[in-house]
């Protein structure tokens, strides 16, 4: 098991992808601290851990807040002893946000920059020195596609800021033996989109597929990538943001048109005959 032995810290663990981390880590030998706002959500996933035989530990922390992103860091060290993996994964998107249309820019900024930027800040910053205390280990980020298309606004500027702290920790971190990654998901269905389709129709119907493999992802397929930008195997990798999107960024979905029975032409494949 990869994780055998390892401490980590899961930021928004109780639900969607951030539940499907805890699930992995444990899966592979770790012990498991987490935090998110719901207690009942929280307490809910420590008793599927405990089923599973594993050993999780939750407590509930805003870590937009400094204060409470530090006092967590602690909590979780002191909870395990060690402390060997941090994923930065709380977060909020369009949905969950709270911004009003009443609000001015500043208080729009403020609501989504905190969950999605200042709490991966705060958290790394504090978690650096503890994971330095271990003697070094691995925190992962969870960006989001949405740095590339600017028609998700604020939401898209805060996950951006998320990458380039990615880069900057790495820099921080390499001396002191700690290696900073990133993940950046496409379209995951978490129990949200079951409840409420992302493509706002109530059979869940795209107009356009929200993947090259007409899918959309799933929390443990995010967890893999967490997994392995946490694990050894992942020893001489630093500083990069890996994008899990089935491919949906390589595709120019507004061209589809323009394309339509000529695309194929552009294609290397071999003739028909």
């Amino acid at each position: 098991m990869r994780m055998q032995g390892k401490v980590a810290l899961v930021t928004g663990g109780n639900s969607g992808i951030g539940r499907g981390i805890v699930h992995r880590l444990i899966g592979e030998g770790a012990m498991v601290a987490f935090c998110g706002r719901d207690e009942a959500k929280g307490a809910a996933v420590e008793g599927e851990i405990a089923d599973l035989g594993g050993t999780a530990a939750f407590r509930r922390a805003d870590v937009a807040v400094e204060d409470a992103a530090a006092d967590l860091v602690t909590w979780a060290a002191k909870r395990f002893g060690r402390l060997d993996v941090v994923v930065n994964n709380a977060g909020v998107g369009s949905r969950r946000c709270g911004v009003e249309p009443s609000d001015s820019p500043g208080v729009r900024w403020a609501k989504l920059r905190g969950p999605n930027l200042d709490a991966a800040y705060y958290v790394s910053a504090h978690a650096l020195p503890v994971l330095a205390a271990t003697g070094g280990g691995a925190m992962v980020n969870i960006s989001s596609t949405a740095t590339w298309h600017g028609n998700w606004g604020s939401y898209g500027i805060a996950k951006a800021g998320n990458e380039g702290l990615t880069r900057s920790f790495a820099a921080e971190g390499g001396p002191l033996g700690i290696r900073v990654n990133g993940v950046s998901p496409g379209w995951i269905a978490t129990d949200q989109d079951h409840a409420a389709p992302a493509s706002g129709s109530a059979d869940g119907d795209w107009a356009m597929p929200p993947s090259l493999l007409g899918r959309m992802g799933v929390p443990g397929e995010i967890a893999a990538a967490v997994l392995f930008l946490a694990s050894d195997e992942a020893s001489f990798v630093t500083g990069q943001t890996l994008i899990v999107d089935g491919g949906m960024m390589v595709m120019d979905y507004p061209s589809a048109p323009l394309l339509e029975g000529v695309g194929d032409r552009l294609y290397s494949r071999g003739s028909e005959g």
